[in-house]
């Protein structure tokens, strides 16, 4: 029974022998001669899109003729607050001026509902990894801007009626 372990061990000990020089090669190993650089891609170039082409004059076009009237809507509303300027709440004036200013918002209100739908429009084409449409995107700076303007211009005729 002894001898059979004694057998045994000698082939335990071949299985942990090594063959070759003994020491680990100080080569580069593939690992390490890969490069690890920023994997360049080209940037994405937007197709034509006759019909976004299509709805963005349309919605500029429109967007145009309402800043438009805002712009015939301030000048009223001006006069009214001007009108209305220190004169107690609840007067024929006043009442005037804040009518104006709901008409003011309303056109505004308009603008916004544009660049709400053209930024949806941009949203989508961002979740279905589409390249950015140069187009929407000049299209949406400014009418952005021109509705901060807007909206700039009610919020001082707001707070001149208030003062």
């Amino acid at each position: 029974m002894r001898h059979p372990i004694l057998l045994a061990l000698p082939l335990a000990l071949c299985a942990c022998s090594t063959t070759g020089d003994g020491y680990p090669s100080l080569l580069p190993r593939p690992i390490e001669s890969r490069d690890e650089g920023e994997v360049e891609r080209p940037d994405p170039v937007a197709t034509p899109d006759a019909a976004l082409d299509s709805r963005i004059t349309e919605q500029v076009a429109a967007a145009e003729k309402i800043a438009t009237r805002f712009r015939s809507l301030a000048m009223e509303t001006e006069s009214k607050v001007a009108v209305a300027r220190g004169v107690p709440p609840g007067s024929d004036s006043w009442i005037a001026a804040q009518v104006a200013l709901a008409d003011l918002n309303r056109a505004r209100g308009e603008l916004v509902e544009i660049v709400t739908s053209l930024e949806e429009t941009a949203a989508e084409r961002l979740r279905a990894g589409t390249a950015p449409y140069p187009a929407l995107d000049s299209a949406l700076a400014s009418l952005s801007r021109t509705a901060a303007e807007q909206a700039e211009k009610v919020r001082a005729l707001e707070d001149a009626l208030s003062s």
